[in-house]
């Protein structure tokens, strides 16, 4: 393990929000303008690359990680050393000035391959719980915070929920975190000189994960990748860090429980055969059961084994379970 080096794995935060019908119709949180969401960045240490949208919501790919903005929901996931939860009070502000209330709040994230380098209030996930505690309206009276472990050390799953009612939800949230990346396919992630980001996304089979999905990428200098994926009112996102020692990657994607159940199961065997990790945890995310019992069916026929299940409900989400597994190569 590398002594220090970049912090590939995430911090996710999904707020949704509630307003007026006519506000809602006319794009609703979309209204936020970009010197709006430039001053919410800047308060997370974090800039736009490229961005792209469609007729459901807007899609920007970031100096770390994504932005996704709907019309009653946003979704920020920033890595390395940002301050992602900073983001809570001016989100508030400016939406509040569209007519906007918070509704719900879901924060998640793995465990940090480099803790100590993390700034407050991401020290430890007890300073991150006050702080949302602090910043998020008191109406959000629901409130759960929960770690939920594996066999792993380097692997559990921290999720913080707040909301105002019960869910009443037929998407579904898949996060998946991989470690160990398989060297070969790793060095597909550092830059050539004059190499697009659109020829990465080619060259590593990431375009065929979803072909349907319009595609977002950013390729960074010396290495590393982003992607966001836009098909309909689904997102799907992609991060990469390749290095030797600590090479991280990150795939995520909503779905309906309504959805074919080979869907998920097809996509999840192209990510494996993407990166081919030695170490991989999946948190699902749903008010029905029936997603994470496809997990293991699609990741086992491929080499990996699961190590560990955790199951856990949360008042504003449904159920979240943590998997892990292992490549049968370690």
């Amino acid at each position: 393990m590398a002594v220090s080096g970049f912090e590939g794995f995430e911090k996710r935060l999904e707020l949704h929000f509630s307003g007026d019908d006519p506000i809602i119709r006319m794009g609703g949180l979309r209204q936020l303008d970009f010197e709006s969401i430039e001053e919410i960045l800047n308060a997370v240490q974090c800039t736009v690359v490229s961005a792209v949208g469609n007729q459901y919501f807007d899609s920007y790919v970031l100096s770390e990680s994504s932005l996704f903005v709907y019309s009653t929901k946003i979704i920020i996931k920033t890595c390395g050393t940002t301050q992602l939860l900073k983001s809570i009070l001016p989100l508030i502000q400016y939406t509040s000035e569209l007519g906007f209330i918070m509704s719900e709040c879901r924060y998640t994230r793995g465990n940090f391959i480099f803790p100590k380098a993390q700034p407050y209030p991401h020290t430890n996930f007890n300073d991150e719980i006050f702080y949302l505690q602090e910043q998020l309206p008191i109406h959000l009276c629901y409130r759960k915070a929960s770690v939920m472990p594996s066999k792993f050390i380097s692997h559990s799953w921290h999720v913080f929920t707040a909301c105002n009612e019960e869910p009443n939800n037929d998407l579904f949230t898949i996060e998946v975190c991989m470690t160990e990346l398989d060297r070969v396919l790793a060095r597909k992630f550092i830059k050539h000189p004059n190499m697009a980001s659109n020829e990465m996304t080619e060259v590593t089979g990431i375009s065929e994960i979803n072909p349907n999905a319009l595609i977002c990428d950013f390729v960074f200098d010396p290495c590393g990748y982003s992607m966001n994926g836009i098909d309909g009112d689904r997102y799907s996102t992609i991060h990469v860090t390749p290095e030797d020692g600590f090479s991280y990657a990150s795939y995520e994607c909503v779905g309906s429980i309504y959805d074919d159940p080979n869907d998920i199961i097809n996509i999840l065997k192209k990510v494996v055969q993407v990166f081919r990790p030695g170490t991989m945890s999946i948190s699902t995310t749903s008010t029905s059961n029936e997603v994470w019992t496809r997990i293991a069916k699609a990741v086992e026929p491929l080499g990996m084994k699961c190590r560990s299940c955790t199951m856990d409900d949360f008042p504003s989400t449904g159920s979240v379970v943590f998997q892990t597994f292992t490549s049968y190569r370690k």
